[in-house]
């Protein structure tokens, strides 16, 4: 068995085109899909309105996997995080000196969900499924095949054909598609300072629904007497840390501290 982890971004897009034009053994892309109140809306119009169709065309199978309970309902990131009562964030809030939090957003709503998906269509130890990653060359130091569960065998098509993330919109482009925008949640605290106030200028209804979250989540902190915890490093509210004009201090990407590459390609 040879799926993909398709994040609906640029790398996981690149590898469902090779994939068309069979320049790579896989025929099944999946995509964890952390709730539609959660995964960023243009990466779900483009997985859904883009994505599978093209996948549908070229016939590649393109299954949008949802997170489910022991007794059959679905559970969404944002419903877990806003859930009262709660203890633990499951994302990398910042603490108070900037560092990211522990995180189990990854592991429980895309690892853990392909790998369901896998075991029940046959994935065993002794049979494991293939499951290509879409890291390219230029983010080599994301690629770890450790991080994987006894069922998988994580591989990386992109590293083994020595592809860039520019080859990747070339290939993309090629087959005449419009390039994915940037896929992750919408309130990713691995967002960039210059990425939060691109959101609060052109989506801002997002950016509040964001700030809300946050809210809610240094709420629920203090009501545990902790420290407030917030979606950026500046240690200050959304509102607050990101102005919707002025200047802010250059960052580079966070995305290498999300190393497992299941996220955000």
């Amino acid at each position: 068995m040879n799926v993909v982890s398709y994040g609906g971004g640029v790398q996981s897009t690149a590898l469902l085109v090779l994939a068309a034009q069979r320049r790579i053994d896989f025929d099944t892309f999946l995509f964890a899909n952390v709730g539609d109140d959660s995964e960023h809306p243009a990466t779900l119009r483009y997985v859904r309105e883009v994505a599978a169709p093209y996948a549908g065309k070229h016939g590649v199978a393109l299954h949008i996997l949802d997170r489910r309970r022991r007794d059959g309902t679905t559970e969404t990131l944002w419903e877990r995080l806003v859930r009262p009562g709660s203890r633990s964030i499951p994302i990398p809030v910042r603490m108070s000196n900037g560092a990211p939090g522990r995180r189990s957003c990854t592991a429980d709503f895309k690892i853990k969900v392909v790998g369901r998906w896998l075991r029940e269509h046959g994935a065993t130890k002794e049979a494991p499924a293939q499951v290509a990653i879409g890291i390219s060359v230029d983010e080599i130091h994301r690629a770890n095949r450790r991080r994987s569960e006894p069922h998988e065998e994580i591989v990386y098509p992109l590293l083994d054909l020595g592809l860039r993330r520019t080859d990747c919109l070339d290939i993309i482009q090629q087959a005449g598609l419009p390039i994915p925008p940037k896929s992750a949640c919408f309130f990713c605290p691995f967002k960039t300072l210059q990425q939060w106030q691109e959101m609060r200028r052109s989506e801002p209804e997002l950016f509040a629904k964001a700030s809300t979250l946050e809210a809610t989540l240094i709420a629920q902190r203090v009501a545990l007497g902790r420290d407030p915890a917030y979606l950026t490093r500046r240690g200050r509210p959304l509102p607050e840390a990101i102005p919707e004009a002025a200047p802010l201090p250059l960052e580079h990407s966070d995305d290498a501290e999300c190393d497992s590459g299941w996220c955000m390609t």
